[in-house]
C-alpha cells in the first residue's frame, strides 16, 4: 500500500484558498462587465502598477522590444517556434474533412473550421514566460484562426521585450500589455477598446485560471490550466540529484505548484528529500520553490511498478517525468496525464520551452478527461448532410417518423412525414399529436 514520506497541506486548506480565489474573481469579472475599460484600468493600476492611455502596443513599441534582444535571443525564439509549428502542422495533417455515402443517396460529412477569434494570455508577472506565446499563437496560426490577440502583464514596470518579441514573431495580430483577471475579462467580455474574442487560451496563475473557468460558456477555453504540477516517477536506476532537480525545476513556478515524487525505493525517496533541501540553499528561485515544496510537495513510496502506475493515474498530473527500468510500461499503462517525459535524457523544461509539444496542459485532475492545447482545440469539427434521392428521403423519413412518435414529438414526425408524402408518393397522415413542451431536439 502506498504511503507518504512527505505530505502536502490538508485538502481542506487548499479548498479554503480556492474559495477565496473564486469569490475574488467573481467580483472582478462582474465589475469589468459593468464598467468596461474603466474597471480594467483601475485593476491594472491596483494589481500591476501599470497605467497608460491605450494598452495596445504600437508597431514602434513592438520594434523597440525586438531591438532590446540580442541576435541569439531572436534566433532561439525562432527555433523554438519552428519546433512548435512543425509538430502542430503534423497534428493538423492527421485531421481531415470527410464525406461518405452511408446509405444509397445519403451523404454525411464533417469539416474542420477554425475558430474566428482567440485571445491568448501569456503569463509574465513573476517571470517573462515567452514560451506561452509560442504554444498559443503559433498553434492557432497553424489551425488558421483569422484573428489572434494577446495579453501579457508588464514585467518590472514595462512591456517584457522577450514576450513582445515572441508574440510578434509568432504572428499575433494585436498585442496588449495587460495582465491578470482584467486582461482575461476584457478579452472575453469585450470593452470599448478591446473587442471580445470567441475563445480564451493560455495558462496563468490561480486567478487567471478561475477567471477562465467562470467565463467558460460565454467564450470557449482551451482547458482548465491552474498552477503548474509535476510528478516524477523514479526507481533506483536514477539518483536523488536528478529527481530533486526535476521537482524544483517546476516548483519554482509558484507557491502553490505541486511537485510529487513517486518511487518504489525508500532510499531514493529520502535521499531526494535531502537533496531538495541542499538545492534550495543554492537555487536563485528558492524563495518560491521552498514554499511550494513545503506546502505542496509530496514523496509517495509504492510497492513496485503496478502500484506506481495506479497512483500516477489517480494523481492525474499535468507533467509526468518517468525515469525507471521500464519507461514504456508507463507509456502503455498511463491514461491520466497532460504530457509524458520518458527517460532521464528528457525533462519537463524541454517540453515547456523548446522541443515542440505544447506546454499548455490540464491541471487539478482535468487530465482525467482532456488532453492539452493542440491545433485541434482551435478547430470546430462540424457536420453536414445531404439526401440525394427521393427514395432515400422517403426511406429515412418513414423510420424517422416512427422514432419521433415513440418520443411523442409530433412536430418532428411531421418534418419526416412531409418528405415521405412528397418524395415517396405515399399518403402518410398528418401526425396530429400535440408535442410535449420544452423537449430535447
Amino acid at each position: 500500500m502506498a504511503r507518504h514520506l512527505k505530505s502536502s497541506i490538508p485538502a481542506a486548506d487548499k479548498a479554503a484558498a480556492d474559495a477565496k480565489v473564486r469569490a475574488t474573481v467573481e467580483a472582478l469579472l462582474a465589475d469589468i462587465a459593468r464598467r468596461g475599460d474603466v474597471a480594467v484600468r483601475e485593476y491594472s493600476v491596483k494589481f500591476d502598477g501599470w497605467d497608460r492611455e491605450d494598452y495596445r502596443l504600437t508597431d514602434a513599441e513592438i520594434q523597440d522590444c525586438l531591438g532590446q534582444l540580442t541576435g541569439q535571443d531572436l534566433e532561439d525564439i525562432r527555433f523554438a517556434q519552428a519546433q512548435v509549428r512543425n509538430f502542430a502542422e503534423h497534428q493538423k495533417a492527421a485531421l481531415r474533412d470527410i464525406e461518405v455515402e452511408t446509405l444509397p443517396g445519403v451523404v454525411l460529412g464533417h469539416r474542420n473550421i477554425p475558430v474566428n477569434s482567440i485571445g491568448c494570455y501569456v503569463p509574465g508577472g513573476k517571470y517573462p514566460l515567452l514560451a506561452s506565446a509560442h504554444m498559443s499563437v503559433v498553434t492557432a496560426k497553424v489551425a488558421g484562426v483569422p484573428r489572434i490577440i494577446t495579453c501579457a502583464p508588464p514585467y518590472q514596470g514595462r512591456p517584457a521585450p522577450a514576450i513582445v518579441a515572441a508574440q510578434h514573431l509568432a504572428g499575433a495580430d494585436v498585442i496588449y500589455c495587460l495582465g491578470g483577471v482584467q486582461a482575461v475579462g476584457a478579452m472575453a467580455l469585450g470593452t470599448a477598446s478591446i473587442p471580445a474574442v470567441d475563445m480564451l487560451v493560455g495558462p496563468g496563475n490561480a486567478f487567471v485560471a478561475e477567471a477562465k473557468r467562470q467565463l467558460y460558456g460565454r467564450v470557449g477555453i482551451d482547458l482548465f490550466a491552474g498552477p503548474t504540477e509535476t510528478l516524477v516517477i523514479a526507481d533506483d536506476t536514477v539518483d536523488a540529484e536528478l529527481c530533486a532537480t526535476d521537482l524544483l525545476g517546476q516548483a519554482e513556478h509558484g507557491p502553490t505548484s505541486p511537485a510529487i515524487l513517486l518511487t518504489d525505493s525508500e532510499k531514493l525517496g529520502r535521499e531526494t528529500m535531502a537533496e531538495v533541501e541542499r538545492l534550495l540553499g543554492i537555487l536563485p528561485t528558492a524563495e518560491i520553490a521552498r514554499q511550494s515544496w513545503r506546502d505542496y510537495g509530496e514523496v509517495i513510496l509504492c510497492d513496485g511498478l503496478e502500484e506506481m502506475l495506479h497512483e500516477a493515474n489517480r494523481i492525474a498530473s499535468e507533467h509526468v517525468q518517468v525515469m525507471t527500468r521500464d519507461d514504456d510500461f508507463f507509456l502503455r499503462g498511463m491514461t491520466n496525464y497532460g504530457a509524458l517525459f520518458l527517460g532521464p535524457r528528457t525533462n519537463v523544461a524541454f517540453g515547456d520551452k523548446v522541443i515542440g509539444t505544447n506546454h499548455t496542459l490540464p491541471t487539478q485532475g482535468a487530465a482525467r478527461y482532456t488532453g492539452g492545447l493542440w491545433v485541434g482545440k482551435f478547430l470546430k469539427t462540424v457536420t453536414y448532410q445531404r439526401v440525394l434521392t427521393d427514395a432515400a428521403s422517403a426511406t429515412i423519413g418513414s423510420i424517422c417518423s416512427r422514432l419521433c412518435m415513440l418520443e411523442g414529438f409530433a412536430g418532428h414526425a411531421e418534418q419526416a412525414n412531409i418528405r415521405v408524402r412528397r418524395y415517396g408518393g405515399r399518403n402518410v397522415p398528418y401526425a396530429g399529436a400535440v408535442a410535449p413542451e420544452g423537449g430535447e431536439g
